[in-house]
């Protein structure tokens, strides 16, 4: 049955997509005669603006995500993304966190940065989104000089469509382990962990997630490399997102029909097996954050925010991805 409500969905995102993208024609038109009326966000690397980056509101990014299963048959697939880095002081995205929840959660001070896919053409699709939280010293505040921010938490924002479900939690970055709490995939089930990876966002960014299973190993592993866009102009601008949630959307739901033709098992979600599927979750999580006690490569600076009672880790309903 669920393997039916996929093909369901994929055929019904494909025919919305195709409809909605009849409208790039007119939209273009009429950015073109009333291209950028109103002020809208700086955007860092504004061609002509040296680097200027310190004064952007949001920076681009341009790179390839990359997945690669190892068992229980070999499939690997690329494809280019584009996403936004936005300083969610200056420009909050609903529906996400705001700026003060996020320091709220992760226990910081400092700026607050989302890299995100941001929704285009009525349509939002982000199967993973990403806050950084930075601290800095409490008596710099937020002063012009000073010591630099230090990256002290990242917060996943993890989308499972066509599900509708979301779950949100911390993480520290550079190295962390998360035992994993939703059901991301038709083709995995819930018993592996998710080994976090992310840098500091810069001229370059880097994000990886691999699981690691008790039966399969170290078996899948997905990768984000990116890297600044530093010269464009408003042209660019108006066209830079256009249909990039949609083409995200048909290559990830493209590439689970192949696994599906090499007869990669499809698996039912848990909470057809078990209403204590997000409770079993946050159990596994404790024992890793045991484990993991006391190891200052694992979990470096994330004393504060998480014990042995948990990390923090909410699930909620995701919002209807189209608008």
């Amino acid at each position: 049955m669920e393997a039916v409500y996929l093909l369901c969905y994929v055929a019904s995102t494909t025919i919305t997509s195709s409809l909605l993208s009849l409208a790039l024609a007119f939209q273009s038109i009429r950015l073109f005669f009333c291209r950028f009326g109103s002020p809208g966000p700086e955007v860092g690397g504004r061609e002509g603006d040296g680097d200027g980056d310190g004064d952007a509101a949001v920076w681009l990014y341009e790179g390839r995500v990359h997945h690669a299963r190892r068992r229980p048959v070999a499939h690997a697939f690329e494809y280019p993304v584009r996403y936004a880095l936005i300083d969610l002081d200056r420009v909050p995205q609903p529906p996400h966190l705001s700026a003060d929840r996020a320091r709220e959660i992760a226990h910081t001070n400092g700026p607050v940065f989302l890299l995100t896919i941001p929704a285009n053409m009525g349509y939002e699709q982000n199967p993973l989104s990403v806050y950084y939280c930075y601290e800095v010293a409490e008596d710099e505040g937020r002063e012009e000089v000073g010591p630099a921010p230090i990256l002290r938490m990242c917060i996943a924002e993890v989308t499972n469509t066509p599900w509708g479900e979301r779950v949100s939690f911390v993480f520290c970055p550079g190295s962390d382990v998360v035992a994993k709490p939703l059901h991301v995939s038709p083709f995995m089930d819930m018993l592996g962990n998710w080994c976090m990876f992310a840098d500091a966002p810069g001229e370059d960014l880097s994000l990886v997630i691999s699981v690691q299973h008790p039966t399969l190993g170290n078996y899948f592993t997905a990768t984000l490399r990116a890297r600044r866009v530093h010269s464009f102009d408003s042209n660019f601008l108006a066209t830079y997102f256009w249909l990039m949630p949609h083409k995200v959307a048909m290559w990830i739901y493209w590439q689970a029909l192949k696994l599906w033709w090499k007869n990669v098992k499809f698996l039912d979600h848990p909470k057809y097996l078990s209403s204590r599927y997000r409770d079993d979750a946050v159990l596994r999580d404790r024992e890793l954050l045991s484990q993991n006690a006391g190891q200052s490569k694992i979990l470096p600076n994330c004393t504060s925010n998480m014990d042995f009672k948990g990390r923090w880790c909410v699930w909620s309903e995701a919002p209807w991805p189209w608008s």
